[in-house]
């Protein structure tokens, strides 16, 4: 048994961990939610990472981006987030594109991945990627996240559970973003992608969870 993963089994097997080893994840967006996740998905011995983002880190990522220091500011969180999870696994499979997904190009780079990651605060690229997955036939694990609350779901094919939540019209004003609640919201994502790449039950799928981290709220609403 590898020595860095000792301490997953026992939670998981060791067959998952080896399943682990050979899937492929894609992470759309890189900045508050999609860096932790990245990270918990890196450490936890996903084999393929692919993160997509055509942002750069600016002054205001400062308070809640992982990968956001003062001396990368102006680069791009793409790429920036490949230098760091290297730094943690020299073996990881991992490819940075320093671009936005669109109508265009959107199929021919998700492809081919097993579980797809909503880390976005754009309602257009999230409604994007949700009809992107459904065409592929892969699975898409949601996020996001205002001020001290966030919310979580796992959209298979044919659930199209965010054209429920959100109209293509309804783009949000900017949030506003505590440090810690990306990284909740993140850990929520990475439980559920690595059951959804295990094929493990409890799944949130027609489902929403959503956290008030100030009250100690916790809800899950089916559709």
């Amino acid at each position: 048994m590898n020595e860095r993963y000792e301490r997953n089994i026992g939670s998981i097997t060791q067959a998952e961990q080896e399943l682990l080893a050979v899937k492929r994840a894609a992470i759309v967006g890189c900045g508050g939610l999609g860096c932790y996740t990245a990270e918990y998905l890196c450490r936890i011995g996903v084999g393929h990472l692919s993160l997509f983002d055509g942002d750069v880190f600016a002054v205001s990522n400062l308070n809640r981006q992982l990968y956001s220091l003062e001396t990368n500011l102006g680069k791009n969180k793409a790429s920036e987030a490949k230098k760091r999870l290297l730094g943690i696994r020299s073996d990881l499979s991992v490819e940075a594109f320093d671009i936005f997904l669109t109508e265009e190009n959107a199929g021919e780079l998700l492809q081919g991945h097993d579980v797809i990651i909503d880390a976005l605060d754009s309602v257009k690229t999230r409604l994007l990627i949700e009809k992107t997955s459904d065409a592929l036939g892969i699975p898409l694990v949601h996020g996001a996240v205002d001020g001290w609350t966030a919310q979580v779901s796992t959209v298979f094919p044919g659930d199209f559970t965010l054209s429920k939540l959100y109209s293509i019209n309804g783009e949000p004003a900017r949030p506003s973003v505590l440090p810690f609640t990306p990284a909740f919201c993140a850990a929520l994502q990475a439980a559920e992608i690595v059951k959804v790449l295990l094929n493990k039950e409890n799944i949130l799928k027609n489902k929403l969870l959503i956290a008030d981290l100030k009250e100690h709220i916790f809800e899950i609403i089916d559709f």
